[in-house]
C-alpha cells in the first residue's frame, strides 16, 4: 500500500490510497470469509460455495463493496498514526474508488481535519473583568434558606396574601372571550413567587384577600408550548379559596448547633459569607474568561468542519438528555411534546455549537503560540493538594489516582495558566 496526502478546501485532507493486486486479491478472499453464509447458490448448502463459483453466479464485484471495508479499516486507521504530526482528523471521511483494475486499486479518502485558526489579536484588547461583591441582604437570605426548611405551614386570616404564601385558587382562563384547554382549575394551590405561572399572573394575585374575585389580564410569552396561545393577551377570573404562611423558627445558636454543625449563629454566617464569596469568585472568573474568549474570537477565521460542529451538537443533546432523565423524562417523550423532530432538536444549537468550536480551537492555539505547559513540580502540588483535602499522604493519593484524573489536572493548570496570562496581556476593566 502507498499513499499520497494533500492539502483540499474547507479544512479537509484529500488522501490518495493505492492498493497492489496482491493486496486486492487478499481483500477479496477476507471479504469471502466473512460475507460467504449469506450467500445461496444451487447444489450448495448456504455458505459453502466456493469463493469462484459465488462470484460466477452474483458477479465478479460481489464482494467488493466488503474487500474495500477490509482496506480501510486494515490501512485507514495506520495512515492518520503516521500523519499525526501534520494533521488531525475530526471525522470519518468521504470514501470513493477512483481506479480499479487488474493490476490495482485507488482509493480516495477525503478527511475532515482539525482547522488551523488565524488569530487577528489576543494582547492588548479592551476587555471586561466582571468582579461581584455579595451584599449582607445576600448573606441572611442565605441564612434564612435554613429556617425556611423547617418552617411550619400556617393558615393566613387577617392579612392579604404575598410573595411566598401557598394560596388555593379556582381560576379560569379565556382568549378573544373562549375559554381554552388547560385554562381552568379548582382547589389550585400555587406558590407565589414561584414563577410557575406565565409572567404577570403571580404578581396580580398578590393583594387578594380570602374570598376575593378578581379579573386578571395577561400576555402568552412568544416561545408559549402551545402554538395557538402564542403571544396572546388572556383573562383570568380568580377567586381566592385559601392564604397558607410560613412560620419560621427563631435563628439561635443552639437552633444552628442542631441544625448546621456551627457553634453560633455568628459562626454559621461567617461561613455562608465565605462560601457566597467564594461561589462570587467562580462567576466573575467564569464570565471574565468568556469575555477574554469571545473578544479573542470576535478577530478570528476559521473553516470549522461540519464533522467538528456535529460532534459538539451530540455532545450537547447528550447532555440535555441526562438533565431530562433526572425529571424522569424521556428525550424522544421530550420532542413528542415539544412537535420537534430530533433533526429540528438539533438544529437549534447548531449556532452554539460553532461558537465553542471556534473557542476551543482559539484556546488550543494561543497554548501553542505562547507554549503553555504543566510542569511536573505544578502537577505534583496539585496532586499534593487534593490528597490532603482528603486526608492522604500524596504518595497514598498516587497508587489509586486514575490517568484520566491526572489528565484533567494537567489541563486545569494549563487553562488556569492561559487566562492568567491573558488578563495580563489585555486591557482588563472591571
Amino acid at each position: 500500500m502507498k499513499y499520497t496526502s494533500q492539502a483540499a478546501e474547507k479544512s479537509t485532507v484529500k488522501l490518495t490510497i493505492e492498493f497492489s493486486k496482491e493486496e486486492w486479491d487478499n481483500a477479496v478472499g477476507e471479504a469471502y470469509k466473512r460475507t460467504r453464509g449469506k450467500f445461496a447458490v444451487p447444489g450448495f448448502r448456504k455458505g459453502k460455495a466456493p469463493k469462484a463459483v459465488v462470484e460466477n453466479y452474483y458477479g465478479k464485484a460481489v464482494f467488493f463493496d466488503e474487500a474495500f471495508n477490509v482496506l480501510y479499516s486494515e490501512h485507514y486507521p495506520s495512515i492518520l498514526e503516521k500523519e499525526k504530526e501534520n494533521f488531525t482528523a475530526v471525522g470519518d471521511p468521504d470514501l470513493s474508488v477512483d481506479d480499479i483494475t487488474e493490476e490495482k486499486v485507488v482509493m480516495t479518502a477525503t478527511v475532515p481535519v482539525k482547522p488551523d485558526v488565524k488569530i487577528g489579536a489576543y494582547k492588548g484588547l479592551d476587555i471586561k473583568k466582571h468582579v461581584y461583591t455579595v451584599s449582607e441582604e445576600e448573606v441572611k437570605g442565605e441564612v434564612d434558606k435554613i429556617l425556611d426548611r423547617e418552617a411550619k405551614s400556617v393558615e393566613v386570616t387577617d392579612r392579604a396574601c404575598a410573595n411566598g404564601d401557598t394560596v388555593n385558587i379556582d381560576f379560569s382562563g379565556s382568549v378573544d372571550g373562549e375559554k381554552f384547554a388547560g385554562g381552568t382549575a379548582e382547589e389550585y394551590d400555587l406558590v407565589l413567587g414561584s414563577g410557575s405561572f406565565i409572567p404577570g399572573f403571580e404578581d396580580q394575585v398578590c393583594g387578594m384577600n380570602i374570598g376575593d374575585k378578581k379579573d386578571i389580564t395577561v400576555r402568552f410569552p412568544e416561545d408559549y408550548q402551545a402554538e395557538n396561545l402564542r403571544g396572546k393577551e388572556a383573562v383570568f377570573a380568580i377567586h381566592l379559596n385559601k392564604i397558607t404562611g410560613k412560620e419560621l423558627p427563631e435563628l439561635t445558636d443552639e437552633y444552628v448547633k442542631k441544625h448546621t454543625g456551627s457553634e453560633t449563629v455568628a459562626d454559621y454566617t461567617a461561613k455562608v459569607k465565605e462560601r457566597l464569596e467564594k461561589q462570587a469568585a467562580s462567576r466573575g472568573r467564569d464570565e471574565t474568561e468568556n469575555s477574554i474568549i469571545e473578544a479573542i474570537c470576535k478577530t478570528a477565521e476559521c473553516e470549522i468542519p461540519d464533522a467538528m460542529v456535529q460532534h459538539e451538537i451530540d455532545r450537547m443533546v447528550q447532555d440535555f438528555s441526562y438533565r431530562l432523565m433526572y425529571q424522569g423524562i424521556k428525550l424522544e417523550d421530550y420532542l413528542k411534546y415539544m412537535g420537534q423532530t430530533m433533526e429540528q432538536f438539533r438544529s437549534q444549537f447548531a449556532e452554539q455549537s460553532r461558537s465553542r468550536v471556534l473557542s476551543q480551537l482559539v484556546i488550543d492555539k494561543i497554548i501553542r503560540e505562547e507554549n503553555i505547559s504543566a510542569t511536573a513540580e505544578e502537577i505534583d502540588a496539585k496532586i499534593t493538594e487534593q490528597a490532603a483535602s482528603v486526608g492522604k499522604t500524596a504518595e497514598e493519593y498516587k497508587k489509586n489516582i486514575d490517568p484520566r484524573q491526572t489528565e484533567y489536572i494537567t489541563n486545569d493548570i494549563v487553562i488556569t495558566k492561559l487566562f492568567a496570562f491573558l488578563e495580563e496581556n489585555n486591557n482588563m476593566t472591571e
